[in-house]
């Protein structure tokens, strides 16, 4: 266990109790399950996947600066890190490749999700093997929190670590042209931020946090029941509440939900910023748009599964290539992000073009 992140604040008692329930969806949790280190991003699991060596060396156990990979770490070794920005201790990623793996390789990065107040990057690490088995190489990376710092600073994070590996690739031994974005439920948003602005100038593109002008593109993304429009998802709960929910859903409206807390404000009394926040703003304006899997439950009672529809039909409309499974009886779980995992992880194996 680190104790170099922060804990994120969650804005009052009120907030907190308000977004648990969310978040226990989000990250995984029911009843009998053990809470991960939701409000302890540092806190990392106790083994590496199989058939991999961490390539990120700790600069916290190395003594090296912010960025340093000297070194190789040992698969036992799970706090391995890398900082792929210096702005906050939350910009960490950790970097796993195939043991017999001849470079270049593709890449899969993972954003964890947890309904932007909660998780680290360990919640990413069950779904590591497979695509070391495929060989290629995947990241699991870090990202400030709304507790840290609201709207935009967790999308300028993962694009900032996107730019960092490209701009590493050659260290690494990664392909700087064959990188996909994977996440589920709030990381599913954030992988499609990154692909939906990859190739256009946005305020997502912080020069301060290293790598300027290094391309933040990725060829590939896999988005498991993330949000896109939030300003439509209370509405969309209103139209149609999947009857699995028993009429039990959350509001996303209030100040103190998820959506609110992230954005830093009411949502409905931010429609621009919430605009501005929705990956769809963005497909018109881009130049090449990569692949897309989505994928969602038809009895998610935590995100609409109308926000994976109107993303899909704004890409196809777009003339993106775009696949989008509603998955029958799912709801927002792992019936959705680990069964969809193989087909989403065959479509980047086209994709990548092996």
């Amino acid at each position: 266990m680190n104790s170099t992140l922060p804990r994120p604040s969650i804005h009052g008692a009120v907030a907190a109790v308000a977004v648990a329930v969310i978040v226990a969806a989000c990250t995984g949790l029911t009843s009998s399950s053990a809470a991960p280190a939701a409000v302890s991003p540092s806190i990392r699991s106790t083994a590496a996947p199989t058939s991999a060596s961490i390539i990120a060396s700790p600069a916290s156990q190395s003594g090296g600066q912010p960025g340093s990979t000297d070194g190789q770490v040992d698969q036992d070794q799970s706090d391995a890190k890398v900082h792929y920005a210096s702005a906050s201790a939350s910009q960490v990623l950790d970097l796993w490749k195939p043991v017999d793996a001849v470079a270049p390789v593709p890449l899969i990065i993972f954003v964890h999700g947890g309904a932007f107040v909660a998780g680290d990057r360990s919640m990413e690490d069950q779904y590591i093997a497979p695509v070391l088995a495929a060989g290629y190489a995947a990241a699991s990376l870090d990202y400030r929190l709304s507790g840290e710092a609201p709207f935009p600073a967790a999308v300028q994070d993962v694009k900032a670590a996107v730019r960092f590996l490209r701009a590493n690739a050659a260290r690494y031994g990664l392909d700087p042209d064959r990188f996909a974005a994977w996440g589920q439920s709030a990381g599913g948003y954030l992988a499609t931020m990154i692909g939906t602005t990859g190739d256009q100038a946005t305020v997502f593109d912080d020069p301060s946090l290293g790598n300027a002008g290094v391309s933040s593109a990725v060829q590939g993304v896999v988005d498991l029941s993330g949000p896109t429009d939030f300003l439509q998802l209370d509405a969309q709960f209103a139209s149609v509440t999947p009857a699995a929910c028993n009429g039990v859903v959350p509001a996303y409206d209030p100040a103190d939900s998820p959506v609110s807390l992230f954005l830093g404000a009411p949502l409905q009394a931010v429609p621009d910023r919430a605009a501005a926040a929705d990956p769809i703003t963005y497909i018109a304006t881009a130049k090449k748009l990569p692949a897309f899997f989505i994928a969602h439950g038809d009895s998610d009672c935590q995100v609409p599964h109308q926000q994976s529809q109107i993303l899909h039909e704004a890409l196809r409309a777009a003339g993106a290539t775009s696949t989008f499974t509603l998955v029958a009886g799912a709801g927002h779980d792992e019936s959705v992000f680990t069964g969809q995992a193989p087909i989403a992880l065959e479509m980047l194996k086209s994709v990548f073009g092996k």
